[in-house]
């Protein structure tokens, strides 16, 4: 049942839950009644096994346990199928999760990328209705990653121009100044977005924080950047994203130029060597004019 492709992933997996993981998918399956539907898929992190419960098709879903399963949980939770997929049941202790079934061959990276900006943009859109005030705020996380820009700059010996450093420094005020207290995806690309049934498209694995829909489109426009082949392209498809989730286009780009100098950061820091140059390229085209 479980694949050599995802027992021998590059990534570094618990050897132990490995182990255990044929144990578990039993133990799951006899305790929320499935039946076993087709093959076996996995994604880097999640095995994902179609099922069905009383005839219903639905997926079980796991991984090994995590503060990330956790918090997909409570996402998932909180948004009960409002632009995600639905959550038919959970054991967060034991990394697993009983979902409404999508069609994996299918999500919004198979789309045009401008298509793809529409579709997210208003995606983020129908996900923002009121969240708990207990949730994290997305002005408090761009406050600390803003203030420890240029330290983080300074230790990794300014890997660049220190005038975008101050761009993305400048740019941070428009999200560490808003008021806003609707629900947020933190993790929003076209990877994550699938073909579904009740909505044409529904979102995946959303971590959910309060505040600033736009804090994360500089991942919408950096997972897609390589389908742009110029300056135009970007403005362009910011546009596209800024209209479709009824934002306006100079708060996007602010919030864009701000998380993606922070990435490139992060980014260098982790040893990313892709991510990083699209970062710069992003970044370039929206504070250099032509």
């Amino acid at each position: 049942m479980i694949p050599e492709s995802f027992r021998n992933a590059p990534l570094p997996r618990d050897r132990a839950w490995l182990a255990a993981l044929p144990a578990a998918i039993e133990e799951r399956l006899a305790v929320w009644d499935l039946r076993l539907d087709g093959p076996v898929t996995h994604g880097s992190h999640a095995l994902v096994i179609p099922v069905t419960q009383s005839g219903t098709p639905l997926v079980l879903r796991m991984n090994a346990p995590s503060e990330d399963v956790a918090a997909h949980v409570e996402a998932l939770r909180f948004w009960r199928g409002r632009g995600t997929v639905l959550l038919v049941d959970a054991e967060p202790s034991a990394g697993a999760m009983l979902l409404e079934r999508l069609d994996m061959r299918r999500s919004a990276l198979d789309l045009p990328s401008d298509e793809a900006m529409a579709v997210l943009g208003v995606m983020a859109r129908r996900l923002a209705v009121p969240a708990p005030a207990t949730v994290r705020s997305t002005a408090d996380l761009a406050r600390v990653r803003s203030a420890g820009l240029e330290a983080e700059w300074e230790r990794q010996g300014r890997p660049f121009d220190v005038a975008f450093l101050r761009e993305g420094e400048k740019a941070a005020g428009a999200l560490v100044r808003t008021s806003s207290h609707l629900a947020v995806n933190g993790d929003s690309h076209s990877a994550q977005v699938l073909a579904g049934g009740r909505e044409p498209w529904l979102t995946v694995d959303p971590i959910l924080l309060r505040g600033d829909i736009a804090y994360d489109f500089a991942r919408v426009l950096w997972t897609r950047l390589d389908d742009m082949p110029d300056r135009a392209a970007i403005l362009d498809h910011l546009t596209v994203l800024a209209d479709a989730a009824s934002l306006d286009r100079d708060h996007v780009r602010d919030s864009v130029v701000f998380r993606a100098v922070d990435y490139w950061l992060w980014g260098l820091a982790a040893g990313l060597t892709e991510d990083p140059l699209r970062c710069h390229r992003l970044t370039t085209a929206l504070t250099h004019p032509a």
